[in-house]
């Protein structure tokens, strides 16, 4: 079992991250600039690709939306999974959900329902804080 940690430790590592992202923002920003540099060398060549290839790769996106709508219809429909080629078309039943709210309000008159509840494990995210 790990010992509740010292708040002036924990301070102190939020305040090294803080260190640390602004040192990998700093590196990101020069190779950004780096970056742009040398595109600037080969920017009419990429144009000119772009150009001939946009209007191919967007008409075969809107294609394969097409066909993929169409098969998630069909699959829908016919109610199991679907294999072919290198695809499959999974079909998977609505998920179950329950009225959080509702639940407890019906436990508190029912408690012997509570034996079918489970809660996860705590989390921790991390934001970043505006100081204004």
């Amino acid at each position: 079992m790990h010992e509740r940690p010292a708040r002036e430790d924990v301070v102190a590592r939020l305040e090294r991250l803080s260190s640390l992202r602004g040192a990998a923002e700093v590196a990101r920003l020069d190779y950004e600039a780096k970056r742009t540099e040398i595109l600037k060398q080969i920017q009419a060549e990429l144009d000119a690709l772009d150009s001939e290839y946009k209007p191919v790769l967007e008409a075969a996106e809107e294609n394969i939306a097409a066909l993929e709508n169409e098969i998630k219809t069909e699959v829908l429909l016919y109610g199991k999974s679907i294999s072919g080629g290198m695809y499959c078309a999974t079909y998977n039943h609505g998920r179950v959900s329950w009225d959080n709210e509702g639940m407890t309000k019906y436990a508190a008159a029912h408690p012997d329902v509570l034996q079918f509840r489970k809660q996860g494990q705590p989390i921790v995210s991390l934001r970043v804080v505006s100081k204004n």
